[in-house]
């Protein structure tokens, strides 16, 4: 059987895809999600083989609740997105369904999800989700290992530090770690807004109150809260562009 959750904050869309879904025998749905939280609680609790995810909802986005699982199982996004974000999916091999989804379409799609559930490994939805971000991220959503969910919009960052394998951000006086290397972070991040000031760290401009020489070639950030980052000679010169 094919464990499947269907993810859409549409009663409706999600009642069209359990009536296509039942002419499937293989399939199984073991769980229906109005939004992004219950998706991410979902997920953990039936480890599904596949994911049916609208990826335009409040809270949490489909994007963004691909970066909060565990386990990935295989997705398949159900969008309104036009042409060129298809032809993204198309590229990275994945799956999608195009709003108004039709029973033949899907029927087709969960073809694929049969061949990709014979492999050893299914494909990776990390790149698809980078690709088909367009803009900058606009919030950084962080899962505790308690589960809770915590959406840090990107102008309550302060700072954000490398820490081993992980990343901890700084906001209004809190510290929130996710598994994240900093430098695939600072690529989703808005170049005019957040500076790469060292190896370890990544600053919000609009917290920077001084830039402080204490040795040579060596300089600090002083942030208004009264931080105080390192910035390398390359950092420097980074910010230097954008001030």
């Amino acid at each position: 059987m094919i464990r499947t959750i269907v993810v859409d904050d549409e009663q409706p869309a999600r009642e069209l895809l359990r009536e296509f879904l039942a002419a499937h025998e293989d399939v199984e749905i073991v769980a229906e999600c109005a939004n992004g939280f219950e998706a991410v609680k979902a997920a953990g609790q039936h480890e599904p083989d596949l994911m049916l995810l609208d990826i335009q909802m409040p809270k949490l986005d489909g994007f963004e609740v691909l970066s909060l699982l565990d386990r990935a199982p295989i997705v398949v996004f159900v969008t309104a997105y036009d042409e060129y974000a298809i032809r993204a999916f198309e590229v990275h091999a994945l799956d999608y369904l195009l709003k108004p989804v039709s029973e033949e379409r899907l029927a087709r799609v969960l073809d694929r999800v049969r061949e990709q559930l014979a492999r050893p490994v299914p494909p990776s939805t990390g790149g698809l989700a980078a690709a088909l971000r367009a803009k900058p991220l606009q919030r950084i959503v962080v899962k505790d290992d308690d589960g809770s969910i915590h959406v840090v919009p990107i102008g309550k960052v302060d700072f954000v530090e490398a820490a081993d394998d992980t990343i901890v951000i700084a906001t209004a006086g809190n510290r929130l770690r996710k598994q994240q290397p900093i430098g695939e972070l600072a690529g989703d991040l808005d170049p005019t807004r957040f500076v790469r000031i060292h190896r370890s760290y990544l600053l919000n401009i609009d917290r920077l109150e001084r830039v402080e020489l204490y040795a040579k070639d060596s300089r600090v950030a002083i942030l208004r809260d009264g931080s105080r980052l390192p910035v390398s000679r390359s950092g420097y010169a980074r910010l230097r562009e954008l001030l």
